[in-house]
């Protein structure tokens, strides 16, 4: 039995890139003994972003209510977590925070049109392009560059970008996903029925995945 996991997650949000990585360490842990299949779900963490974004420090001491060295601080932590688990961040970090909708109308596209595989290519690269390479994500040009590094069809893609397509099928995926509940990022559910939250350790997912196939098998 294949182990179903939604992974409800915001490109612009690192504690869903730490998340990612532990999760895929977990997953290649397990090998061939228990498959898992992950769906990337859209969250968006500033929905309201305009166009040209917000200075990160500006945006992250006015949410949280920081002063900048302790907002640094956290980001540091960050960067060495996501670092641990394959995901190195830029060495100077993000510079602004951006509106992340069109990112995850592509995903949605990778996924409906491609499968899971491919849509797993594509969330990491947009990881990369936010975290890593840290440009600007209003420039569809380093969208399309993921979509390229993913191995999908850049044509196609900006086909998608210069339209409205699957803006009314992400918006109900938010939608649908709020009103289960989840307010915070990343979101882990398995099998619909199971509930992690938080950026886990690789062996926290291991272990919950392991537990979750012994009672499946049981069931069976």
């Amino acid at each position: 039995m294949i182990i179903k996991i939604d992974y409800v997650s915001d490109i612009a949000c690192p504690w869903c890139a730490v998340g990612l990585g532990g999760l895929e360490i977990a997953i290649k842990n397990l090998g061939e003994t228990i498959p898992v299949e992950i769906h990337f779900q859209p969250f968006e963490l500033n929905p309201q972003m305009p166009p040209g974004g917000q200075e990160v420090f500006e945006h992250l001491t006015q949410k949280y209510g920081k002063t900048v060295a302790q907002v640094r601080a956290t980001q540091e932590d960050i960067k060495a977590r996501a670092a641990a688990v394959g995901y190195p961040f830029h060495p100077e970090g993000r510079k602004h925070v951006y509106n992340t909708f069109d990112a995850h109308r592509l995903l949605y596209w990778a996924g409906l049109e491609h499968g899971p595989a491919a849509q797993h290519r594509l969330k990491r690269e947009l990881l990369v392009t936010y975290f890593t390479l840290a440009v600007n994500l209003d420039d569809q040009s380093n969208l399309i560059a993921a979509v390229e590094r993913a191995g999908l069809d850049t044509a196609r893609a900006d086909q998608i970008l210069k339209s409205e397509e699957f803006q009314n099928e992400v918006r109900a995926q938010e939608n649908k996903y709020t009103s289960l509940g989840i307010h915070s990022v990343p979101a882990i559910i398995i099998n619909d029925q199971y509930l992690l939250q938080g950026a886990q350790p690789p062996e926290a997912f291991e272990q919950a995945l392991r537990q979750i196939a012994a009672e499946s098998t049981e069931k069976i």
